[in-house]
């Protein structure tokens, strides 16, 4: 158990090393979120972080249909000059 300790104008706690190490929060950029309970310390996440690993198992668990192929094989660009 822990209490709170000043840090001159706010306060604060002490998490135990072992407690860190547990949660792989050392060297971490933190987040905190009020919650019903109490409060939620986790680590902060990147933009992004993880997304090519979801798209990726999107991709092999959904089955594309034959449009859907059309678009992911069409080419970025075509030759055909843009009227406005």
């Amino acid at each position: 158990m822990t209490t709170l300790i000043r840090i001159g104008n706010s306060q604060g706690i002490r998490i135990p090393k072992a407690i860190i190490q547990q949660a792989r929060l050392e060297d971490k950029e933190l987040v905190f979120k009020v919650i019903d309970e109490g409060l939620l310390i986790q680590p902060a996440q990147k933009p992004r972080q993880g997304w090519k690993k979801e798209f990726d198992k999107v991709l092999e668990t959904k089955r594309t249909d034959q449009i859907d192929q059309e678009w992911l094989d069409a080419p970025l660009t075509d030759d055909e000059e843009w009227e406005w």
